[in-house]
Formats: structure tokens, C-alpha cells, sequence
């Protein structure tokens, strides 16, 4: 790109400027925005408050870095924040700075952090200093040696001083978050540095399409067996079954918004928008592959969901040419956040050259290939909810210690002396009074018959719970919850 088409292209993102220099409505740009726009067509209303603290508080010294799969609205995210500020009195709306980074190179973001202050410079005379700024760098993460340039500009300019949230859909293992921009270089203001934007968990679900107002709350991940939540579960025991109901419709749709939307209003997640998610997983994951290799790649990773992934096997049944390519695929699946590990654990130590399960981050994503290409089977109801559970799980543990998803420590399978297996297997984390252990959890979507299953963790662990399809017995040592219970009461 040349100067002035960098030019144009943050004059045309940034529309607040005119208006603010004209003395106009700096909000007026929202209703022609295409992409908040394109929202209107499925929107339920539901807003992530991952960014509330950059909307409402002060601009200074920070960095975030926000990321999550493609489709599920950081855009959106970004611009809803850029309103905000935008309609703040206490801001000037040409603080706030939106650039979307996508076919961009390193010089580009490089050229148009120095230009965007150039051409809103007006709001720092007379000033003693120069003012804030919020910069809003959307798909930033692929733009190749991003972190490297962001690093630059904040140790040599004044993009130091700013507020800044880079957003991106992989989290690349060739680029270092960590050591470029979150080591020294993220401000001093209070707050988390990486946060994720993932599809709406069950709780989001319920509220969105209006089932109902769950009466559970969420409890810290050790106490999921304490008799303060004996008590809560024994007050809504008479409504397991509609939890059940659901929670099978929440394994149909998933969380994502747009998909979340067409499921409540008609029923059906369209065929255009899972034909939208295959085409993100398609660029992200098999770019040079066939048509129906993500499909066929879902397909045999949802049935597999319940063990250990023998990669070896899978690339043969694929038709993949080597081992080595199936593990490219799949780790190409983790980092763009449609996958998570789940690896052989001995304590917190994960268990070297041990198989791992993978588990697809939201259920919709197992429904695809039955969608889109005939002959493959739908997902069966107990693998999905093991699935569920493990990522709600692994969701509640990063919120209490960041970084943990991106950096795959979080939940992870036990073996017993007997070779038997605990889906969740208990991880230490933190809590007010130091460090503690999560409760062990094991998938059993059973409607009956749910103690002999418990067996295995009561030998390994003497406690636990297991998440049944409408079973709810908190009398033992081992109890039986329904899984949408244990979802709401880990998110």
C-alpha cells in the first residue's frame, strides 16, 4: 500500500473524525456501519463484556490481546467499543482509533500508527501533552511479525502511553505474544492482558434465546461438591428436565451468536452459515486440501471425542500422507481456537508421549458435516456433552488464570491403576486461599444406572461428579448432576 492509500483507508474506517472536526454527532456512523449493520439481522441482544473495562474506564497505559475463532464477533466487539468512546463526553471521538489489518503488511501497520496520530493531531495542540489514544487493530494476529512491530512502537513512540487492543483469529506459535508485547510493554493499569472471545457459553445461551433465567451461579472450580451447592442443586430438582431440553438444543445450534439467533427464530442453523464456518476452518486449517476435507476431518474427530486420539491411525483413515501432516491439521485446528487438547494427566504433570483427546470447542462445529455433505453421521448426544463439559471446564479454569487456554494447560484425562479413565482429572489452580484442586469430572449422559459408572472415580479419587442426562443425586461421595447443571455452575 502507498501513503495515501493507507490514508484513505483510516479516513474510511474511522468516520468519528469528520464528524468530531465538523462538530457533528460522532455516533451518527453507527447505523451505516456495515458490519453492526449485518448484526441487526440476528441479533438476540447478546453482548460480551469482555472490552466493558476499556468502554467505561480510563484511557491509559494498556495492552490487550484479544483473540477467538473467526465468526464469533470480535469486529463486532471492537466496534461497539469504538461507539462507546465515541458518545463518552469525558473523550474526544479522534482518540479512538479503529484500523482493520486484514491483507495488510508489517510496514502498512507500521506506516499507519504514525499516520493515524498525524492525522489526528489536531486534538493534541494546545495540549501539554500529547493525548491518548485507543487503538483498535482488528485481525492484526495475521499480519506476519505483528508482535515484533507493536513492540517496536511502544519502547520508541507514543503509541507506549496508549491503550491498545490487537485482535486476531490464531494464535501463531512463531510469533511471541508473550516476550514482544506482554513482557513490560502491556501498561500498568490493572486488568487481564489476553483474553478470549469463545461462543456463548450455556448460561449465555439460556438468556439469549430467552429459555429461561438461570437460578444457578457459577462457584469456584473446587467447590463444585460443597453443600452450599448440594443445596442449590436440591432446589431445582424439580426442573431437571426442561435443563435437559435445553442443553440437547444447545448441543444442536452451539454458541456462536448468528448461529444461536437462527436456531431460536427458525429452528435450524441455516445451511449459509455453517457453509460460512466450513469456508473460516477451510482458509485456517486445509486451505490447499479438497472440498470436503474439513468436513471429513470434523466428522472423524466428533466421533473420536470420547479417547485418546491415535494420530498415526487418523491420517491413514483420512488418506493424509503422513502422520506429520494430520498433526499440522489439528494443531492448525487448536490454534485457531475450533479444537483443545486434552492430554494424559499424573497430577499436573502432563504425561509425555501419551495419546491426548481433542475436543472441538463448540458443538456446531461437530454438526457440520452432516449438514453440508451427505453421508456423514450426526453427532451423538453423549460425545458432544463430554466435549461441552471439558471446554466449559477449560473456559472456567483460564478465567481464573490467565493465559492458561492459549497456552493448553488446563484440563487434562487420568488413567487408574485398572486402565480405566477420568475424563476431568483434577489440575490445581488458584483461589483466595492459595492454591487448590478442581473437582473430577466425568461425562455420563445416563438417564439410569449412573453408580456403577461412578466406580471407576471413586477408586481413583474417592469423590467427583458425574455428568448425567437428567440423573441428580448429591447423597454420596461421587454425585450424579445433570451436565447442563455442572455447565452453569463452572460458567
Amino acid at each position: 500500500m502507498r501513503d495515501d492509500q493507507r490514508r484513505q483507508h483510516l479516513v474510511d474506517s474511522n468516520p468519528w473524525w469528520r464528524a468530531a472536526s465538523a462538530g457533528e454527532d460522532p455516533t451518527a456512523w453507527i447505523t451505516h456501519q456495515r458490519i453492526l449493520r449485518s448484526r441487526q439481522d440476528y441479533d438476540l441482544g447478546y453482548r460480551p463484556g469482555i472490552l466493558d473495562d476499556v468502554r467505561t474506564g480510563p484511557i491509559t497505559d494498556l495492552l490487550i490481546v484479544l483473540t477467538g475463532p473467526r465468526r464469533i464477533g470480535k469486529s463486532v466487539a471492537l466496534l461497539d467499543t469504538a461507539a462507546e468512546l465515541c458518545a463518552r463526553p469525558d473523550l474526544d471521538p479522534r482518540q479512538v482509533v479503529y484500523l482493520p489489518c486484514d491483507g495488510m503488511s508489517a510496514q502498512d501497520v507500521r506506516r499507519c500508527l504514525v499516520l493515524a496520530r498525524e492525522l489526528t493531531r489536531a486534538i493534541d495542540f494546545d495540549q501539554p501533552q500529547p493525548q491518548p489514544r485507543v487503538w483498535l487493530l482488528d485481525e492484526i494476529s495475521g499480519v506476519s511479525g505483528w508482535t515484533a512491530t507493536l513492540k517496536l512502537a511502544r519502547d520508541t513512540t507514543d503509541f507506549g502511553g496508549d491503550t491498545v487492543i490487537a485482535t486476531g483469529s490464531r494464535w501463531a506459535a512463531d510469533e511471541d505474544v508473550q516476550g514482544n508485547l506482554l513482557a513490560g510493554r502491556a501498561g500498568t493499569t490493572p486488568g487481564r492482558r489476553t483474553r478470549l472471545l469463545l461462543p456463548m457459553t450455556f448460561r449465555d445461551y439460556m438468556t439469549a434465546s430467552r429459555r429461561q433465567t438461570p437460578p444457578l451461579d457459577a462457584v469456584h472450580v473446587s467447590d463444585l461438591q460443597s453443600p452450599e451447592v448440594a443445596r442449590a442443586l436440591d432446589a431445582i430438582a424439580f426442573d431437571v428436565d426442561a435443563y435437559d431440553l435445553a442443553w440437547q438444543d444447545y448441543l444442536t445450534c452451539g454458541g456462536f451468536p448468528r448461529a444461536v439467533a437462527e436456531h431460536t427464530r427458525n429452528g435450524v442453523v441455516s445451511d449459509n452459515y455453517l457453509g460460512d464456518l466450513k469456508s473460516w476452518l477451510r482458509t485456517d486449517v486445509d486451505p490447499e486440501g479438497p472440498q470436503d476435507s474439513v468436513p471429513r476431518l470434523l466428522s472423524t474427530l466428533a466421533e473420536r471425542a470420547t479417547s485418546p486420539l491415535n494420530i498415526a491411525h487418523t491420517a491413514e483413515e483420512l488418506g493424509y500422507s503422513s502422520r506429520s501432516v494430520a498433526e499440522r491439521r489439528l494443531n492448525r485446528l487448536v490454534s485457531s481456537h475450533a479444537a483443545l487438547w486434552c492430554p494424559r494427566r499424573d497430577g499436573d504433570k502432563i504425561v509425555v508421549g501419551a495419546q491426548s483427546k481433542l475436543y472441538l470447542t463448540d458443538p456446531i462445529l461437530a454438526s457440520l458435516p452432516s449438514r453440508l455433505r451427505s453421508g456423514m453421521p450426526a453427532p451423538d448426544m453423549t460425545r458432544l456433552t463430554e466435549m461441552a463439559i471439558g471446554v466449559v471446564m477449560a473456559r472456567a479454569i483460564d478465567d481464573l488464570e490467565e493465559s492458561r487456554w492459549v497456552s493448553g494447560d488446563t484440563i487434562g484425562y487420568a488413567r487408574t491403576a485398572r486402565e480405566g479413565e477420568v475424563d476431568l482429572a483434577p489440575i490445581t489452580v488458584p483461589s483466595p486461599a492459595g492454591p487448590v484442586t478442581t473437582v473430577p469430572l466425568e461425562s455420563k449422559w445416563v438417564g439410569h444406572g449412573w453408580k456403577g459408572e461412578a466406580r471407576t472415580m471413586t477408586g481413583k479419587y474417592s469423590r467427583g461428579i458425574l455428568a448425567t442426562k437428567s440423573v441428580l443425586d448429591v447423597s454420596g461421595d461421587v454425585w450424579a448432576v445433570p451436565a447442563p447443571l455442572v455447565a452453569l455452575l463452572l460458567q
